[in-house]
């Protein structure tokens, strides 16, 4: 059966060796029958450069390499730092923010999803500010244990921040879903980041459009099918 699968929200971590049996006993099942896989960001946990010897950054990046379809990444909003040198290495291809795919005859759309959280204007600043290619290039400059105690005070006050923050400034806001659907022509949309799996059905313009929200790997794995026959979500056990 032809199939493109679509995962994010992993945040593979040393401290979460479930997770990480997970992902790889996916990569070595379920991930083998696909004709793509497409990663939508926080495949880890965090990401503080390329040059960073974690074994487990080169545990996944041999197991990406291994799985024999062709296999793409859109950066999350903790591994947006995730350079060449890794993809190379995992086999990826990295791709914009946004992409508009062409799958069994249905244009998709797919992001991460955190662009799409506007009422969340804290956010929104911060995501600017930490985007300037300026300031990425000074920070990969830094020595290595320098980029982990700022990456680790940086996680620290994301959690913190995010205690006091309602879930609905959290979710994503409908006119920014509208206006990206609208602005790349497309009845579906496939994100993460907000960790609320489900398929939501709406109209747009008068015509029947749909958003597929991937689930975070906390508990079970959770993944987008497209097919000829449409848009599952599907989660499954570790």
């Amino acid at each position: 059966m032809s199939r493109t699968l679509f995962i994010a929200d992993l945040h593979l971590c040393q401290e979460e060796p479930a997770i990480t049996a997970g992902f790889l006993h996916f990569l070595q099942g379920e991930a083998q029958q696909c004709d793509a896989l497409y990663i939508l960001g926080d495949l880890f946990e965090a990401w503080i450069g390329d040059d960073d010897p974690n074994p487990l950054h080169q545990q996944i990046a041999a197991a990406l390499r291994a799985l024999p379809v062709p296999k793409y990444f859109i950066h999350g909003n903790r591994d947006f730092l995730l350079g060449k040198r890794f993809a190379r290495a995992s086999g990826m291809t990295l791709l914009p923010e946004e992409q508009v795919l062409t799958l069994y005859g249905q244009r998709v759309l797919i992001m991460h999803g955190d662009t799409l959280c506007t009422d969340d204007t804290g956010y929104q600043r911060f995501r600017a500010k930490v985007h300037q290619r300026w300031l990425q290039r000074l920070f990969l400059a830094l020595p290595l244990r320098v980029r982990m105690r700022i990456a680790a005070r940086m996680r620290a006050d994301s959690k913190q921040a995010n205690q006091h923050k309602s879930l609905s400034i959290m979710d994503v806001n409908q006119q920014a879903v509208e206006a990206a659907m609208t602005r790349q022509q497309t009845p579906v949309l496939i994100h993460g980041h907000t960790h609320r799996p489900a398929i939501h059905h709406f109209s747009l313009h008068g015509s029947a459009a749909q958003r597929a929200v991937l689930g975070a790997w906390h508990e079970n794995g959770s993944m987008v099918q497209v097919d000829a026959g449409g848009v599952s979500l599907i989660e499954f056990p570790f």
